[in-house]
């Protein structure tokens, strides 16, 4: 699935981030394949606010189409 199929609250795993530019704005968040994120928020074809530790970073919903995530848990 992807990061804008996600839903607030869940616990997710970043899988693949296949936009080469946002993956390293990712990695300068600490937001990298194989990290262990929660989606903070989700606004209707908004951006999808995800937070790792203290850190929130909002993705644009065009680049969250693009980022490949798995599911671990709904918090």
């Amino acid at each position: 699935m992807t990061l804008a199929q996600a839903i607030k609250g869940e616990k997710l795993i970043i899988r693949s981030i296949d936009d080469s530019e946002m993956r390293m704005k990712a990695i300068r968040f600490g937001v990298m394949e194989g990290a262990e994120v929660i989606c903070a928020e989700k606004l209707p074809r908004g951006p999808v606010i995800i937070r790792r530790g203290r850190q929130e970073l909002a993705v644009g919903h065009g680049l969250a189409q693009n980022i490949t995530v798995e599911r671990v848990a709904k918090i």
